[in-house]
């Protein structure tokens, strides 16, 4: 059975940081990539970032510089380290597979964490 377990949202203040894990369990995790995505209430889910099966990794414009997302092999983890938030990174924070970073459509999405940042 497919599983990838999203933790390690919370409520920081602006300027905090936080750290995302995604476990991913029951396929070949060094064979695909992995991305975070978001959705703020009221907005469309959009991609934050995500890292290749070949350890590369790519980042939406309004996170480049402050996020950083790496992937663990010998755990099947995926993490996103969370630097500088600002109270517009308020989302609930999903982990996906996906084929390839930016091609098509994920095929598996975890349960969503909820990240707040207050002013």
């Amino acid at each position: 059975e497919v599983q990838l377990v999203g933790s390690g949202g919370g409520l920081v203040q602006a300027g905090g940081s936080l750290s995302l894990s995604c476990a991913a369990s029951g396929f070949a995790f060094d064979e695909y990539a992995i991305g975070w995505f978001r959705q703020a209430p009221g907005k469309e889910r959009e991609g934050v970032s995500c890292t290749g099966a070949d350890n590369s990794s790519s980042y939406a414009d309004s996170v480049k510089g402050r996020f950083t997302i790496s992937r663990d092999s010998a755990k099947n983890t995926v993490y996103l380290q969370m630097n500088s938030l600002k109270p517009e990174d308020t989302a609930v924070y999903y982990c996906a597979t996906q084929i390839q970073c930016g091609v098509g459509v994920p095929w598996y999405w975890g349960q969503g964490t909820q990240v707040t940042v207050s002013s």
